[in-house]
């Protein structure tokens, strides 16, 4: 392979080899739980499924050469390895964090690792030089999402990653929303990218899984330490799936991308709906950070209703027909969701309030069906 590949040619080849044994151009499923050994101590680098599986080494690799990382890990679920990222901390360590990140990292965080001495603060990232008010010699992480979910804010990584350097402190970037397609915090001086890979990476909503990358050899240890002893690891035929998804990822991406822009600039223009958030539109407050750090949009989309009414909102969630009401995204199917009684009812009303997730906010993982029919559904759910 040549060392400088395109994105398409990465997604198809980079960090997969054929199978040595068989020449299958395909990873196999390895789906065993041990490994014979030559000799006490002498084989040929597993020895037990927990610890390595070679479908899984290879998707780890994948996703390692995807983010232009050295080090990949996968886990059981997006949350697990966030989880992860949490046991690098001690009792006493403080971390800080957007303000408006998902549901499930907002109660992992204050209903599982608060209880165990560590502190979180939750500020608004979008300007950096906020942070700093707010690290202290014990800030030992600062936890990113951008674009965020779901109010789709963005967020200057480059201007925090010095932030985070000065202070020698980790930064940790969950990328699910962009995917390394669109955008690649490493290379903007994050430590550690995380994705819950159960979204776009697998692409077909048909798998769990979560995954981490860094470029630092001690800190890919510890997570791999962590990985091994905690035992939240994501089964061989999970990895094929995924695996088999990230070969697609960026024509999936480039039409996830068009579809997401073409319904960002209808429900603009749309008499009934209030604030349309999305990076790409040029009234995004931060729009011009999410043009110079990345290089498309997305798919994810959000909006409220111009009078702010929960029950309007549930009437449109009610009559949509392309898309699914569901939790997820990224899938190649459209999804609508309500994010205050869904995805992030775990967060309560006051703060959901201060970030501007209102009741009437609905939530849009728009697919890669055509533009036409997916505007022609809102349309029709939107229509008296």
């Amino acid at each position: 392979m040549p060392e400088k590949m395109k994105f398409g040619t990465k997604a198809v080849h980079a960090g997969v080899e054929p199978d040595p044994s068989t020449g299958a151009i395909m990873t196999p499923i390895y789906q065993t739980s041990t490994y014979v050994q030559e000799g006490v101590g002498k084989h040929k680098g597993y020895e037990y499924a927990r610890s390595q599986n070679p479908t899984r080494t290879q998707l780890q690799n994948s996703l390692a050469a995807l983010e232009n990382g050295t080090h990949g890990l996968v886990f059981g679920s997006g949350l697990a390895a966030i989880d992860a990222v949490l046991k690098l901390l001690e009792m006493g360590d403080e971390v800080i964090s957007t303000n408006d990140l998902y549901g499930g990292t907002y109660r992992i965080f204050t209903t599982i690792f608060a209880k165990f001495g560590i502190k979180f603060t939750f500020i608004g990232m979008e300007d950096a030089t906020a942070i700093e008010q707010h690290i202290t010699p014990k800030t030992k992480l600062i936890w990113l999402e951008t674009p965020t979910n779901p109010m789709m804010r963005v967020a200057d990584i480059k201007a925090i990653a010095k932030i985070a350097k000065k202070h020698q402190v980790l930064f940790a970037v969950d990328n699910t929303f962009a995917t390394p397609y669109l955008q690649n915090p490493l290379d903007l001086g994050a430590s550690i990218v995380m994705h819950s890979a159960t979204k776009y990476l697998g692409g077909h909503s048909d798998t769990v899984m979560g995954a981490l990358v860094v470029k630092d050899d001690e800190l890919a240890k510890k997570l791999y330490a962590i990985q091994n002893s905690s035992g939240a690891i994501i089964g061989p035929f999970d990895c094929f799936l995924v695996l088999r998804g990230i070969k697609t990822l960026h024509l999936r991406m480039k039409q996830h991308c068009i579809n997401g822009m073409a319904v960002a600039k209808y429900l603009t223009n749309h008499p009934k709906v209030g604030k349309v958030h999305y990076p790409g539109l040029e009234d995004h407050p931060m729009h011009h950070i999410a043009k110079e750090q990345m290089r498309d949009f997305g798919g994810m989309v959000s909006f409220s209703l111009k009078n702010d009414d929960l029950q309007a909102a549930l009437d449109v969630l009610a009559k949509v027909k392309i898309f699914a009401l569901a939790e997820s995204l990224g899938g190649v199917e459209s999804l609508i969701g309500h994010p205050a009684t869904m995805t992030h009812a775990s967060i309560p009303k006051e703060e959901r309030e201060k970030i501007g997730l209102s009741d009437s906010l609905i939530r849009l993982s728009v697919g890669v069906e055509d533009s036409e029919d997916i505007i022609r559904d809102l349309e029709q759910a939107l229509a008296d």
